[in-house]
C-alpha cells in the first residue's frame, strides 16, 4: 500500500505522550509517525502520497460498544415509531406503511414508546389487527424488551389462551386469559428469531447500507450485540472485500454451547472481526417495568424479572469461562447487577487464570457499594449515555432509593473501565449525541437545567476516552487501536467541528467529513 502523509489538520491522538500533531504518517494500514507535516515529509518514504485535510480536526475512530448491527440494518427498512406521541399516532403509522407489503408478509420494526404517549397505556392486538388483518405484525418497544403484536401474528408464532409463559417471560393477559399482543422479555424471542431467519430481507445487503451510516458518523468499529447472523453476513461482505469497520462480535446465550463445541475463544480472529464475550441477560429494561430491582416499583409490588435466574446465570458464566468464553451480561436493575457481580465473584480465579475480561451491558442502576466492587473486579461497564436523557420521563422510578444511576463518574472514579456505545436501534448510533449526553446529562434541548444528578458528568477527554481507548481495550485490543499513535492501526474520523474547543450543543451537531480505517478513505462527505 503506497505510504500516505494526512496533513494540515490538528488531530488529537488521545496519546498523552503526544496529545496533538500536525499530522499523521500511514503506511499498510498502520501509523508510522505522528508529528509536524514538515519533519514527517523529511523521513517519509519515496513515493509517499499527500492528503490534505484542509485545516480540519481529526479524532481516533470511534467504536460503538453496544450496538445491534443486524437490527439495525434492518430497521432502516421497517415501521419506525420514534416519533408517535400516542396511541393513534402509532397505529397512524403502522397504517401508513402498510402498502408496502404483500398480504401475508411479515410487518417488522415499531421502536414505539408508550411511556412517552400522551396517555400512557400500553397498546394492544386490537388496533393492529383493524388495521392489518392480512399481515402478521410485531413490533418492538423502543427498549428492545417488548413486542406489540396483532392476532395473526400470535397465530403464527403458536400463542393461544393455554400456551404457558416461557422461563424469564410473560405473555400478558386479558381478564379472559386471551393474549393482549403483548410479550415480554424471553416471550420475545420467537420474533427476533423469525426476523434474523431472512423473512425480512438480504442481511448483507442491508448491512452494507449501515455500514456506510455507522461510516458516515465517525464509527470505526463496532462490538456487535446480535446473532450468528450477524457474524455470518459480516463474513460475506469480507469476502467479498466490502467490510470497512471492525467488528467485535459478541456471541447469542442460546449460541454458547455450539461455540464451546467449536472450540470458538474470546480474542479469536484477527482486527476485522474478532469474537468476544457471550452475552446473558440477567433481567429485562427500565421502560417495560423489567429489569430486576431490590425494591418494587412505584405503585406496585412487582421488582422486575429475573430473565436468567441466578443458579442458571452462575451456571452459564462458570460454563463460558471455563471455556475461555468472557461474559457479558446485561443488567440494568440494581438487583440484577448485584447478582451478577456475586456470580462474577466466584468465578474470579478462573477469570484471572485465563486473563478474561467480564463485562456488565447498561449497568444503569446500582447500589452505591457495588461501584467499587464492580472495579474491584475488573469488570467492565458497557454503557450507553444517551439512555439517561432518553428515560427522563420514568427515572422517577428510582428517585429517592439513593441508587447510583448512570453513574459514569462514581464509576471512573472508583477506576472501573467505562466503554460507551448506542443500543442502536434503541438509540440513534451517533457517538456525538453520546458525548453531549455524558457531558449534560440532559436532552437536546438542555432539559432538566444543569442536567439529571449533574454529580455523574464527565469531561469531554473522558468521554471520548469511553468512546476510543475502553473498547479496544473490552476487546483485548489495546495495543492496536484507540489512539493515534506509532504502530497502532490507522483508523480516524476528520470533523467539521474541533470539539475541543466548542460547547455542547455544538459537539452534539458536530457532522464528520471524513473516515479512515486502515489508512483508507472509507466514507467521505458530499458537502
Amino acid at each position: 500500500m503506497t505510504p500516505t502523509l494526512f496533513a494540515n489538520a490538528t488531530f488529537h491522538t488521545l496519546n498523552p505522550k503526544q496529545p496533538r500533531a500536525g499530522a499523521l504518517l500511514v503506511e499498510d494500514g498502520v501509523i508510522l509517525a505522528a508529528g509536524s507535516a514538515a519533519e514527517l515529509q523529511a523521513h517519509a518514504p519515496a513515493g509517499t502520497r499527500t492528503l490534505d485535510l484542509d485545516n480540519a480536526v481529526v479524532i481516533p475512530g470511534l467504536t460503538d460498544a453496544h450496538i445491534h448491527t443486524a437490527s439495525l440494518a434492518r430497521s432502516m427498512h421497517e415501521v419506525d415509531l420514534r416519533q408517535a406521541g400516542s396511541l393513534t399516532e402509532a397505529l397512524a403509522g403502522v397504517g401508513a406503511v402498510r402498502p408496502r407489503y404483500r398480504d401475508g408478509e411479515w410487518i417488522f420494526g415499531g421502536w414505539w414508546d408508550f411511556n412517552k404517549w400522551q396517555v400512557p397505556v400500553q397498546p394492544d392486538r386490537t388496533g393492529l389487527d383493524a388495521i392489518c388483518p392480512r399481515n402478521p405484525v410485531a413490533l418492538t418497544s423502543a427498549d428492545g424488551h417488548t413486542v406489540w403484536a396483532n392476532s395473526r401474528a400470535l397465530q403464527l408464532l403458536g400463542i393461544t389462551r393455554t400456551t404457558p409463559d416461557p422461563a424469564g417471560g410473560e405473555i400478558v393477559r386479558d381478564e379472559h386469559g386471551e393474549a393482549t399482543g403483548i410479550l415480554r422479555e424471553s416471550a420475545v424471542y420467537p420474533v427476533r428469531k423469525l426476523a434474523a431467519s431472512g423473512v425480512s430481507g438480504n442481511l448483507p445487503d442491508q448491512l452494507r447500507e449501515a455500514q456506510r451510516y455507522l461510516l458516515s458518523l465517525g464509527l470505526t468499529g463496532v462490538h456487535d450485540i446480535d446473532g450468528a447472523d450477524a457474524l455470518d453476513a459480516y463474513r460475506a461482505l469480507r469476502a467479498e472485500g466490502a467490510l470497512a469497520l471492525r467488528v467485535h462480535k459478541l456471541l447469542a446465550q442460546d449460541d454458547l454451547e455450539a461455540s464451546i463445541g467449536a472450540g470458538t475463544r474470546t480474542g479469536q480472529g484477527d482486527s476485522w472481526i474478532r469474537h468476544g464475550a457471550v452475552k446473558i441477560f440477567a433481567d429485562g429494561a427500565a421502560g417495560s417495568h423489567t429489569c430486576h430491582m431490590s425494591e418494587p416499583f412505584p405503585g406496585g409490588t412487582s421488582h422486575g424479572m429475573e430473565v436468567t435466574a441466578y443458579p442458571d446465570l452462575l451456571g452459564q458464566a462458570t460454563r463460558a469461562a471455563s471455556a475461555g468464553i468472557a461474559v457479558a451480561v446485561h443488567a440494568i436493575g440494581d438487583r440484577a447487577n448485584r447478582l451478577v457481580l456475586n456470580a462474577l465473584a466466584e468465578i474470579r480465579d478462573t477469570t484471572a487464570r485465563l486473563g478474561l475480561r467480564h463485562r456488565i451491558e447498561h449497568a444503569q442502576f446500582l447500589q452505591p457499594a457495588d461501584v467499587p466492587r464492580l472495579a474491584a473486579l475488573g469488570v467492565l461497564a458497557s454503557m450507553q449515555p444517551q439512555h439517561c436523557p432518553s428515560d427522563l420521563p420514568i427515572l422517577g422510578m428510582v428517585e429517592g432509593r439513593g441508587l447510583a444511576c448512570y453513574a459514569w463518574r462514581s464509576l471512573l472514579d472508583a477506576g472501573a473501565t467505562v466503554a460507551f456505545g448506542s443500543d442502536s436501534p434503541v438509540e440513534l448510533p451517533n457517538p456525538f449525541h453520546g458525548l453531549h449526553a455524558a457531558l449534560t446529562r440532559t436532552t437536546a434541548e438542555g432539559e432538566p437545567d444543569g442536567g439529571w444528578e449533574p454529580r455523574e458528568r464527565i469531561s469531554l477527554e473522558e468521554a471520548l476516552h469511553a468512546y476510543c481507548v475502553a473498547p479496544s481495550y473490552a476487546s483485548g485490543e489495546e495495543a492496536a487501536k484507540g489512539t493515534l499513535s506509532p504502530g497502532m492501526l490507522a483508523d480516524f474520523a476528520v470533523l467539521d467541528t474541533d470539539i475541543f474547543a466548542a460547547g455542547a450543543a455544538e459537539i452534539r451537531a458536530t457532522k464528520v467529513r471524513m473516515t479512515v480505517t486502515d489508512g483508507l478513505v472509507r466514507y467521505r462527505s458530499e458537502d
